[in-house]
């Protein structure tokens, strides 16, 4: 029976990540921070606009994308001489098929969840429920039915495949190495992410704290409303060959709140989302040498371990003011009372 809590190598667990196997674990901390980073940047407007159930739904809501682009794929990818599909050919269509398949899932799950909020009684945080548990129980369903003809990796839809990321075939541009093709496109989403959050940053604010002010403004709540939902979509679908529907959904959530508990300045909670990312990333991969674990999840619980820290601060300082206030009402009435002389 293995020990609940394995033996400390300090050589293995701190020093060998930045030595021998960095070739190996740097890629998967840069991988993990730009996950971290692009989910926990758009988490933020979601806890913001207290929508922060939206990305649940759409991360669990993508499965059946995943399976009907699979199941599409194979319906037109060509056979070989012994009537069994073409492996090169999935291997180079595997990754767009998804995408596209798991994008659409995401835009339909936010219609869905939009209509049945707008045009039934149901309250909106019933809808997103409903919505989401009803898609992936059909993606299940396919995947049971379908398991044969999409060849999908069940625990890689639910945990991902972080510690695969550096063995994919890297990109190369004149001669130089650039990265895994995974992580090239994870950056290029981050950078997406950034640009459009310095483009619109005035219309997310406004809209985010509010929209009847963004009306008198000239800006629409809706647009910026789907524009946010399609970016979220977006990163969702691109974290997931990394870290799976179920632990990306502690990344878009965990950064954004561990900052809301430091500050109450939306421009300060995004550049401590980024040290919240820096860190998880790296001392998740750490924690997962040490614990001989999945590597995304104990990115995860590191980002847990650092919201329970700022939860710890932020009642500590509420402590301290509230006995400053108590101090200063009970010195009030004494200074108050006049000199007998």
């Amino acid at each position: 029976m293995k020990d609940l809590i394995p033996k400390f190598d300090y050589e293995l667990v701190v020093t060998g990540p930045w030595t021998t196997d960095f070739d190996m674990y740097g890629w998967m901390m840069l991988m993990g921070f730009l996950v971290t980073l692009s989910c926990g940047l758009a988490g933020n407007f979601l806890i913001w606009r207290r929508m922060a159930l939206v990305g649940d739904a759409i991360s669990h809501s993508i499965l059946p994308g995943l399976v009907i682009a699979f199941l599409a794929l194979a319906a037109v990818v060509p056979h070989d001489a012994d009537g069994e599909h073409s492996a090169e050919f999935m291997m180079r269509w595997r990754t767009p098929a998804m995408f596209v398949g798991a994008v659409a899932a995401a835009l339909v799950t936010v219609v869905i969840i939009e209509v049945i909020h707008k045009w039934t009684r149901v309250k909106q945080d019933a809808a997103i429920g409903i919505s989401f548990t009803s898609l992936f129980a059909i993606g299940v369903l396919l995947i049971n039915r379908f398991a044969s003809n999409i060849h999908l990796d069940q625990e890689c839809v639910l945990y991902g495949e972080l510690e695969y990321v550096p063995l994919e075939p890297m990109l190369s541009l004149g001669g130089t190495n650039i990265g895994p093709l995974p992580l090239v496109r994870m950056a290029l989403v981050t950078v997406i992410v950034i640009v459009l959050l310095l483009l619109f940053y005035k219309e997310l604010l406004v809209t985010s704290f509010d929209p009847n002010l963004a009306y008198s403004i000239g800006v629409n709540p809706s647009v910026v409303h789907y524009g946010l939902m399609m970016t979220l979509a977006v990163v969702i679908v691109s974290a997931f060959e990394s870290v799976g529907a179920i632990l990306v959904i502690g990344m878009l959530i965990l950064p954004g709140a561990t900052a809301a508990l430091i500050s109450q300045r939306l421009e300060v909670c995004l550049w401590l989302t980024v040290l919240h990312a820096a860190l998880s990333a790296v001392l998740g991969i750490h924690l997962s040498l040490w614990l001989n674990s999945n590597s995304a999840a104990a990115m995860v619980i590191v980002g847990t371990a650092l919201f329970v820290m700022a939860w710890a601060f932020h009642g500590l300082q509420k402590f301290v003011l509230l006995r400053r206030a108590v101090r200063s009402d009970a010195d009030g009435p004494q200074d108050s009372i006049p000199n007998a002389a």
